[in-house]
């Protein structure tokens, strides 16, 4: 990479008079850092052994103390920005083909196993970079907007739809799918039925565009985890306890998520445990709605009511983790 190119591109100052005009990698960590690197510098305190470890570029958006004169000094208004900016041009010879799609469909993209040509991608602006500055040409490309910038591409399509159904659901629980597809039985896998619709698109479009797959595992989805706890909210082995709570962090996602649980779990009760922000859009008529303003709150609405099913909008599941010392406490004092 050209230091000339980096400077137009990036809209960098240069604050020395380097002999060096090529850098020949991009290190965003110091212990990845070689000889004739440009050291991504969101940190200035890594600076130092990044040049002790022979970076001759530093690329920097924070006050920082500037030493040897021989290295590139280049300063930007923001990194991410010129990180964006450089990858966008350095891509337009790769020729990608860019696919945009929902996050459910993204993640479950990353629970299968595919040839180095195809890229499921997302995370920080370096992670971005780094998975994308390595692929060959005319790779495929498949990204969310909602979690990537969609700025970073100059052409990109929508996710080819389904127009079949390839899947058979041979038995199902809330949380566990076992199904056929192309004469293949997968039993038991850790994958809601919810998510049956978004996996039937991806498969297609593995199909339509020739890309060979093969599934991995979705214990990782990060969407509608069920966490089984006991009345004391302490965790349990999974089904082991008639009390679920289900995380989903997405918004977007809830009443999608609020049908499918009123369709399949109709017998049971279920609590639904939203931020007071989606007061506004819910569908009139729902019962057992209930509204936190902080995290906090959530245990506290989870211990004071019963339940089978309680789902959880916008909210992790390492809130449970304080559950028991916090019920110990409540006991103490009443």
């Amino acid at each position: 990479m050209r230091l000339e190119n980096i400077l137009a591109l990036s809209k960098g100052t240069l604050h020395s008079e380097p002999n060096i005009s090529l850098f020949e990698t991009v290190a965003f960590e110091v212990s990845k850092v070689k000889r004739g690197s440009l050291f991504v510098a969101y940190n200035p305190s890594d600076i130092p052994e990044a040049l002790a470890n022979g970076a001759y570029g530093i690329l920097f958006d924070k006050p920082t103390q500037m030493g040897d004169p021989e290295v590139a000094w280049v300063q930007v208004s923001s990194i991410d920005d010129a990180l964006k900016r450089l990858l966008r041009f350095y891509l337009l010879e790769k020729d990608l083909l860019v696919y945009a799609c929902d996050p459910i469909t993204l993640h479950l993209a990353h629970s299968v196993s595919t040839p180095p040509n195809f890229c499921a991608v997302e995370g920080s602006m370096a992670e971005v970079w780094e998975k994308l500055w390595p692929l060959e040409k005319k790779s495929i490309v498949l990204y969310s907007p909602a979690l990537t910038d969609s700025e970073i591409f100059i052409e990109t399509n929508q996710l080819i739809r389904a127009q079949a159904t390839t899947i058979t659901i041979i038995e199902q629980t809330l949380f566990e799918t076992s199904f056929i597809h192309n004469d293949t039985f997968y039993e038991r896998q850790m994958l809601s039925p919810f998510f049956i619709p978004y996996l039937e698109h991806l498969l297609f479009f593995f199909t339509f565009l020739r890309i060979p797959f093969q599934f991995k595992s979705f214990s990782k989805m990060g969407h509608f985890i069920p966490v089984f706890t006991n009345r004391r909210l302490e965790i349990k082995e999974f089904g082991t306890s008639d009390r679920v709570v289900i995380f989903e962090p997405l918004l977007e996602l809830i009443d999608e998520q609020i049908d499918f649980l009123r369709l399949q779990a109709s017998w049971s009760k279920i609590l639904y445990i939203l931020p007071e922000t989606m007061k506004s859009h819910l569908t009139i008529g729902i019962e057992n709605i209930l509204f936190y303003g902080y995290p906090e709150e959530i245990l506290a609405l989870l211990q004071t009511n019963s339940f089978h099913f309680a789902l959880v909008a916008g909210a992790d599941k390492s809130i449970l983790h304080p559950a028991r010392s916090m019920m110990t406490q409540l006991d103490f004092e009443f």
